[in-house]
């Protein structure tokens, strides 16, 4: 039996799990660490930020369906890491952060980075601890990766000080860890199937609205055969966007707002009734609505307003369950009357997606981000307000999984990180990120990382010298803008001094020349637009992306 360091245990079970890339910014309290992960043939990514590195591993989670992992040092690099973890604590993302720490022999002595770590991730993790031994380091980490994965997936933080890195322990501990989580999957039970259904067959203006749990359950095929048969109109938000094609015949996009306030029963599927749909309360659900919620977390359900009918199960085996029971459904003219309203917002909507006026209107931005972008089989990024806002009215996401916002939370800075880990999930498909110039800021110095690893990809910034989805609101409310200008900055020439490429656009019809100049590019390439910060409010269509 060989010995092996705490750190290359680490680098062990990470390899056991199926983790072949974890993201980093280096540091020598985890120095250990990376020297398994170079042995067990691991790919290090190393951001500019460790809250990058924590947003690519959450990206990196959602996009392999598997569990992301951050390595950050000690100190300031845990807590810079803390926000990435908050995120995908509210998007239910199974993401591991391993911690540096000082010695144990030091605790309380006043080490390099010492300060209290764990308590920082208690209120936003599933489970925080600290490895006290070289020993349990097979068994911390099998517990780490059962409990982000179970029930509603998420974040676990582990902090490993530098002695129990640095010593030796059997590596037998590490081969002995197996078979230590399952994968099975949770049916609903019949009898809120039974009663689903029923409410089901008698509703006359039914609708489902599907969440990240259908990306999550592998549940689009599901979704598709029970829309198929029932003709119930469906709308997606989080990662469900483009788990349904967009010629499906129940599939809307723009009419929500309306199916929702006129609904006698709706069907919600893994996604939250929070503010993205007004908790679930009139007037955007009518309190005489039946609601029908299946969640894999019994706690979800009946949060924020009355259920009728509660399923705890994850989507694709309640989605099949219904859908052997299911008939036809929705009283006559009910879907027609909704491809109606989607046609008149469209047709209000192409005037604007045609405006030339200067500087750009946000429309006509992302009606030329998809004329082009639509070619591919793009993975978009969706890092800011007003810009993703609108971008998300017109975007034709073409498939699962080719969508990224940052979920609940609302946390600008992915643009760059998630990108990268979505490049390097995929290297043959394009990436485009959108974002606002505000959140360009929070994580922008990671395009650098993109360049250095070669991870070619489409950046285009909305540019309003503003933080356009705040200063509006803010004005109209308190008759001034404070704190919400930013300098008329080019970012482009950001990108370019990082060894990426771009230029800058205020013209309309240089749009759609300059986007295919950047994806025949082969590097990062960073469009700047001037967009006109009144335009989003102006077209009713500023708010958040859902």
């Amino acid at each position: 039996m060989g010995t092996l360091t705490g750190g290359q245990l680490v680098a062990r079970m990470l390899r056991q799990e199926g983790v072949t890339t974890a993201f980093t910014l280096s540091g020598l309290h985890v120095a250990p660490i990376y020297a398994g992960c170079v042995e067990e043939g691991i790919r290090l990514v190393d951001t500019r930020h460790e809250q990058a590195a924590a947003h690519a591993a959450d990206a990196w989670a959602r996009l392999t369906r598997g569990v992301g992992v951050a390595i950050v040092t000690a100190g300031p690099g845990v807590t810079d890491a803390v926000t990435g973890v908050a995120n995908a604590f509210s998007a239910n993302v199974p993401l591991l952060l391993l911690g540096g720490a000082a010695p144990t022999f030091n605790q309380g002595r006043g080490s390099l980075q010492e300060m209290a770590q764990v308590p920082l991730f208690q209120g936003i993790t599933k489970w925080a601890d600290r490895i006290p031994a070289p020993e349990l380091v097979p068994s911390f980490l099998a517990r780490a990766f059962r409990v982000a994965r179970a029930g509603r997936p998420g974040p676990v933080f582990l902090e490993i000080p530098w002695d129990v890195l640095s010593n030796g322990a059997d590596e037998e501990l590490a081969a002995a860890q197996r078979l230590y989580r399952t994968d099975a999957r949770s049916p609903g039970d019949p009898r809120k199937l039974d009663a689903a259904l029923a409410l089901l067959r008698k509703a006359e203006r039914p609708v489902v609205l599907a969440g990240s749990s259908i990306w999550w359950d592998d549940a689009a095929a599901a979704l598709d055969r029970l829309a198929r048969k029932t003709g119930v109109p469906v709308y997606l938000n989080g990662m469900g966007r483009g788990c349904l094609p967009e010629d499906h015949p129940s599939f809307l996009q723009l009419s929500r707002k309306e199916a929702l306030g006129q609904a006698d029963l709706v069907l919600v599927v893994g996604t939250p009734l929070d503010f993205r749909v007004g908790y679930g309360a009139e007037p955007t659900i009518p309190a005489a609505a039946r609601v029908v919620q299946v969640d894999l977390d019994a706690a979800e359900i009946g949060r924020n307003r009355p259920i009728d009918v509660g399923v705890v199960g994850d989507s694709r085996s309640v989605l099949e369950q219904l859908e052997a029971g299911a008939g036809r459904g929705g009283g006559s003219g009910w879907l027609a009357r909704l491809r109606d309203v989607e046609a008149e917002r469209r047709e209000r909507q192409a005037a604007f997606e045609r405006s030339d006026q200067r500087p750009i209107h946000h429309f006509r931005l992302a009606r030329a981000i998809d004329r082009v972008a639509g070619k591919q089989d793009v993975t978009y990024v969706a890092d800011g307000g007003n810009v993703v806002a609108v971008a998300a009215k017109v975007l034709r996401v073409p498939g699962p999984g080719r969508w990224l916002d940052p979920g609940p939370l609302g946390c600008l800075g992915v643009g760059a990180p998630f990108a990268i880990a979505a490049k390097l999930h995929a290297p043959e498909r394009p990436v485009c990120v959108i974002q606002g110039d505000g959140s360009f800021g929070l994580n922008g110095m990671d395009f650098e990382t993109a360049v250095r690893f070669k991870l070619p990809m489409v950046v285009v910034v909305g540019n309003d010298a503003a933080w356009g989805q705040i200063l509006v609101p803010q004005r109209a409310m308190h008759g001034a803008a404070v704190a919400t200008k930013l300098a008329p900055t080019r970012y482009d020439r950001i990108v370019e001094a990082m060894g990426g490429r771009g230029e800058h656009v205020d013209d309309p019809a240089d749009l759609e020349p300059a986007l295919e100049r950047a994806f025949a590019s082969g590097t990062v390439y960073c469009v700047d637009v001037a967009i006109d910060p009144e335009a989003a409010a102006a077209s009713g269509a500023a708010g958040y992306a859902v």
